[in-house]
């Protein structure tokens, strides 16, 4: 059943507080700490900004994909219509993330991101799945969808190769407990292979079509 106008605006002032709410939280843990030292961010405040960021980042994008399989499954369309919204803010977060690693981390020598991107695997694959963003975040508007035509499909692809970068430097950054990180592996996969078994059924669908065909 296609919602109403006054419950899809709903439904998105919801979704935007829900999103807003680990920054909000995480802002009035950050003032805290810094007004008595007592934010609940544990030992390393500085790891604790960073690591909260970067996986709520992933986790916007883990719904962002979760999308089409869910609208498939449910048959519900109006699903597509917090795709965008979910994709915004994984790049908004991932950009929280990254903004937090240059000021807190490097502390203003952000020369050094040069070097660390080159000597450092993890940060290598985490700063390229943020570059990678940055073209998806520019060309969400209606207006880019229009100006790219086809190629805009093309370009938002690359959310798959985002997604398997954002991962695996999650998986790197870890140095011990590699469970969360494999449990977001195995929640991409699974997301993935949706898309490639619907694929080959698709495909499979118009052979046998063309075969029927007189």
């Amino acid at each position: 059943m296609p919602l109403s106008s006054r419950a899809l605006i709903a439904a998105k002032t919801l979704v935007h507080a829900l999103a807003l709410t680990p920054a909000a939280i995480l802002a009035w843990q950050i003032r805290a700490e810094f007004l008595t030292g007592s934010g609940g961010l544990g030992a390393d405040p500085v790891a604790e900004i960073e690591h909260r960021l970067g996986l709520w980042a992933l986790r916007f994008l883990m719904l962002t994909l979760a999308i089409t399989p869910l609208r498939q499954i449910t048959g519900q369309p109006v699903l597509m219509r917090f795709r965008r919204m979910l994709g915004l803010y994984a790049f908004a977060y991932a950009t929280l993330h990254f903004t937090a690693y240059l000021v807190l981390d490097l502390r203003g020598y952000w020369t050094q991101i040069f070097e660390e991107i080159a000597k450092r695997p993890y940060i290598t694959v985490g700063f390229a799945a943020w570059l990678l963003l940055v073209p998806l975040a520019l060309t969400s508007t209606q207006a880019a969808i229009r100006w790219l035509g086809r190629n805009w499909a093309r370009l938002h692809k690359l959310v798959y190769l985002i997604a398997v970068l954002a991962v695996l430097h999650f998986w790197w950054l870890v140095k011990s407990d590699i469970r969360e990180p494999a449990l977001y592996a195995g929640i991409l996969a699974i997301l993935l292979g949706w898309r490639a078994w619907d694929a080959l059924k698709k495909r499979r669908l118009r052979a046998t079509r063309l075969q029927r065909a007189p």
